[in-house]
């Protein structure tokens, strides 16, 4: 089984150290083409962009990364509540058929009351996702064409269009496939009836897989399949002892009281995952291996994703296996800094699991590797 590959683009900051300006890089258009093209050229499938008040607008970034980039898929964010359907509509539309065909859409209901509010959005979390039904059942109609020439239309209980349609139908048909997560009953519904891939955070492998069951289900009972995909850090170095070392580096210069602060915004949240998340460790540094290489110190400070498999190259490599046995096809990782991260994931592990450009699969017209003292040339390693 070949699973997708993603990488991130860290439009919220990046480091070598969380909670800390040590080691942190200014993040600008020249760095995120940086990060793209990376991707890009190593054989990642695609790449998250997030989205919130903490980011740079996602789809501005990625529309900057299309003509710099060939292959990359771009996964970026819809917000229901925050954009008409409408709106919503044509922008994708655009970005794909302007990309060849490269756009994923990642529908994000939001859980931090705050920042909606900020956003214009008082809504409840029921709220939210009654918004978001309605908002995908027009978005998915009027890219798909329904209705024909007189459009569609749709009366609900929040949303209301006459005549919706897109006169640039996109690329894909019938429209980009939509990613979503959730971990609540009514994400699970609406992941079911409406969503084409699934989305967990990096939950213990027990966890993940009755998420999965559930999901599935409904979506059985709606006529569906749908697809699943996990949202992970990683940590791999040649050795589990450097691995390890560079986890907890990564957390070095984290006060006691940065954790709290961090822990307390996070609480306040009304997003099922970001409990779940949180729930994990506690907010404590004693019990950050949640499951065998499964470590949770990034979710001492980072909301939504806060696990990172921590490892060797092969044994990254099994425990990825093992969610691709309960079902998961996309893997969306990221590391800091994601530049160098993302070469080191490609080089340790991509060989191990038949991606990408492994060494010695180059279309080179000479030597692989530095040339020694002016003629020898470098033998593969043993």
């Amino acid at each position: 089984m070949t699973s997708d590959i993603f990488w991130f683009i860290p439009t919220h900051g990046d480091s070598r150290y969380l909670g800390t300006t040590q080691g942190a890089r200014a993040v600008d258009a020249d760095y995120l083409r940086q990060v793209a093209v990376a991707a890009d050229t190593l054989g990642y499938d695609g790449v998250l962009l997030p989205t919130g008040r903490s980011c740079e607008d996602a789809w501005v970034v990625a529309s900057s990364l299309i003509p710099v980039t060939r292959q990359l898929k771009f996964l970026v964010a819809v917000r229901p509540g925050l954009s008409t359907p409408g709106l919503a509509v044509r922008m994708a539309s655009t970005f794909d058929r302007l990309s060849n065909g490269r756009l994923l859409v990642n529908v994000v209901t939001g859980g931090d009351q705050q920042e909606l509010e900020a956003d214009g959005v008082f809504a409840s979390h029921a709220q939210r996702y009654e918004i978001s039904d309605e908002f995908l059942r027009v978005w998915r109609a009027a890219l798909a064409g329904e209705g024909g020439e007189a459009g569609y239309d749709f009366e609900g209980k929040h949303i209301t269009v006459k005549g919706a349609r897109t006169l640039y139908p996109p690329a894909q048909k019938p429209y980009p496939p939509l990613y979503f997560g959730g971990s609540s009953e009514a994400a699970h519904e609406l992941a079911a009836q409406q969503v084409d891939v699934y989305l967990t955070w990096g939950e213990p492998p027990a966890a993940v897989a009755e998420k999965i069951a559930d999901v599935r289900a409904r979506a059985a009972r709606h006529g569906r399949k749908i697809r699943f995909g996990i949202r992970l850090h990683v940590i791999v170095r040649e050795t589990s002892e450097e691995a390890w070392a560079a986890a907890d580096k990564l957390i070095s210069h984290l006060s006691d009281d940065v954790i709290a602060n961090a822990q307390a915004a996070f609480s306040k949240m009304d997003s099922v995952g970001q409990r779940r998340m949180a729930a994990l460790h506690g907010g404590r540094r004693d019990r950050l291996e949640v499951s065998p290489n499964l470590w949770a110190g990034v979710g001492l400070v980072r909301g939504g994703a806060g696990t990172a498999l921590v490892g060797d190259p092969e044994t990254v490599v099994a425990r990825i296996r093992e969610y691709e046995a309960l079902g998961i096809e996309s893997f969306i990782f990221s590391g800091y800094p994601h530049l160098e991260e993302s070469y080191r994931f490609a080089e340790l592990v991509f060989p191990l699991l038949g991606k990408g450009k492994a060494a010695g699969e180059q279309s080179l017209t000479g030597p692989f590797g530095e040339v020694m003292a002016s003629n020898i040339v470098p033998k593969k390693a043993a």
